[in-house]
């Protein structure tokens, strides 16, 4: 099986994987929007709603789904809002025709506001609580946020795939190489911990109750920023006062480490690299052209560029610094 083959995941497939775990479906397969993974809502015949994740073949070993599975249910017994795995006869993740698969409790929730500050506040006691209990061990078999893979690798990968327009190559070389040499330059991180690895708002879902996560599946370690940094929109001024408030809340219950803040645009740099390259990565997952048709286009690349370009500028500018108090 390939890294990208879903080919044989037919619905009969997915409905007697989880009939083997005991779980009788009483519904059709809602398929929700991911890329990297399969993802199918359902209930069963009480009415119970629960999503189904296959998880994409050769992605992540069992170890590593394990240790994503061992984080969330650890947060989960520490009373925090993640939706965690059911445990069925003692285990999380299971196997049917060469497919991993989890299954969990139906969490709904409309859209974080990034621009909304005290969801803001309370977004930074959410991800405080996490850190405190993700820094008390470290992950054992998941990856490590490093530039040899988020930029060198990435690089590699996107100039053998044969995407970039020839027409493009130089500026487009040149640019890249810029950007990877100063990001690499900067992202010397001093303390690293376990992180969710994807706080930008679509992983975030709202209630009355406040946030929650339902997805761990990018988790690693890395520097706590991390968690952070996506959280801000806007000019400066506004992402030094969102950030501001992020770390008011924050701060209740883990300590942040200011010099931290040098990470952003390095980090930043890391997500457009590795977005291309990922793309590249998976393009023959018939998925990726039917959703992402404006990839494989001059246009998309002569975008890239201007985003790069940004990106060196932003480089270059002093980082973010904490209001006085």
């Amino acid at each position: 099986m390939s890294a990208f083959d879903f080919s044989s995941l037919s619905p009969d497939l997915i409905l007697d994987g989880i009939e083997s775990v005991g779980i009788r479906v009483d519904s059709g397969l809602l398929a929700l929007n991911s890329y990297e993974n399969r993802v199918y809502q359902f209930h069963d015949d009480n009415l119970t709603k629960y999503v189904t994740k296959f998880y994409r073949p050769q992605r992540w070993s069992e170890d590593e789904i394990l240790e994503e599975h061992t984080f969330s249910l650890e947060l989960e017994e520490k009373e925090l809002p993640i939706v965690a795995p059911l445990v069925i006869d003692g285990k999380s993740l299971f196997c049917h025709q060469g497919f991993h698969f989890a299954v969990y409790p139906c969490r709904g929730g409309r859209t974080f506001e990034v621009d909304n500050l005290e969801q803001l506040e309370w977004m930074g006691r959410f991800v405080g609580r996490i850190h405190a209990v993700a820094a008390q061990k470290p992950f054992v078999h998941r990856p490590t946020y490093t530039v040899d893979e988020m930029l060198y690798q990435a690089r590699t990968l996107i100039l053998e795939s044969g995407f970039v327009p020839n027409s493009l190559t130089l500026p487009f070389t040149t640019i890249l190489d810029q950007v990877i040499a100063l990001a690499a330059d900067q992202y010397q991180p001093k303390h690293e911990i376990r992180l969710h690895g994807d706080c930008h708002a679509g992983n975030i879902l709202w209630t009355d109750a406040g946030p929650h996560f339902v997805d761990f599946d990018d988790c690693r370690m890395g520097p706590a920023i991390q968690d952070l940094w996506m959280m801000l929109s806007g000019d400066r001024q506004q992402q030094l006062l969102q950030l501001d408030t992020l770390l008011a809340g924050y701060e209740e219950f883990f300590t942040f480490e200011p010099n931290q803040l040098v990470l952003i645009e390095s980090l930043r740099a890391m997500r457009i690299v590795n977005y291309m390259a990922w793309l590249c990565k998976r393009w023959k997952d018939p998925a990726f052209p039917r959703n992402f048709p404006w990839f494989d286009t001059e246009k998309y690349w002569e975008q890239q560029i201007l985003i790069l370009k940004e990106q060196m500028s932003a480089l270059q500018e002093p980082p973010l610094s904490l209001l006085p108090a």
